[in-house]
């Protein structure tokens, strides 16, 4: 048995017996932004990824850093390991979606959207963000289903002072170790709604939501 383990191992498929991604291998790094073009999809089929920070930056909480991946609309996104140092995460122009992607250590942000669209994360996780998660940078919709996020910041944080609408939804998912909220907007037309999820060490679920603009049914405090 000790043999046959070790030969799967070996040839990475210990994962895939068990219905997980395969064992991923030491980091690719990144020098310059991939870019997913619109319609097309990005599989990494569990392979893990970091970013050159002498090209695309070091993943602290510097600005303007770069990101690993370039979305554009209609782009998807999955099977994908980011690790330090993350850069700027993953740049979506409108539409994307994002499935089975983890960022083991969020550089300046895990995704941002940067022009108008709806995200819509499926699985996958989000790990050691000092501020965001994810960040919206233009109006729009963001699903977020079946995602782990522990030791962060938010969860989704609109840009600040931008009173533009977003819809943030986020729906059976286990979030803990919070520093401010699950979700974060200063605009009066943003809402927010958490269903089904279970969360621990959160100061607020809301913030900066106006009244009457936040939901949330079936979530367990742990």
């Amino acid at each position: 048995m000790r043999k046959m383990l070790s030969l799967l191992l070996s040839a990475g498929l210990v994962a895939s017996v068990f219905g997980a991604l395969p064992v991923s291998a030491a980091p690719e790094i990144v020098k310059t932004t991939i870019i997913v073009k619109s319609g097309e999809t990005y599989d990494g089929k569990g392979k893990s990824v970091a970013a050159d920070p002498n090209t695309l930056g070091d993943g602290s909480q510097a600005e303007n850093q770069k990101p690993i991946f370039r979305l554009e609309a209609g782009a998807t996104l999955k099977n994908v390991v980011i690790e330090a140092p993350a850069a700027d995460g993953v740049h979506c122009y409108g539409n994307c979606n994002i499935q089975n992607v983890t960022w083991n250590d969020v550089g300046e942000d895990a995704l941002t959207l940067k022009s108008a669209g709806t995200v819509n994360i499926t699985g996958g996780a989000a790990y050691k963000a000092y501020d965001k998660v994810f960040q919206m940078n233009a109006s729009g919709t963001i699903n977020i289903k079946n995602f782990r996020a522990d030791d962060i910041g938010k969860l989704v944080r609109q840009n600040g002072g931008t009173s533009y609408a977003v819809t943030m939804n986020v729906d059976s998912s286990n979030i803990s170790n919070v520093k401010d909220s699950i979700l974060r907007t200063d605009s009066s037309s943003t809402v927010g709604k958490i269903t089904n999820t279970r969360y621990s060490k959160v100061p607020t679920l809301f913030k900066g939501f106006a009244s009457g603009k936040t939901s949330q049914s079936g979530n367990t405090q742990y």
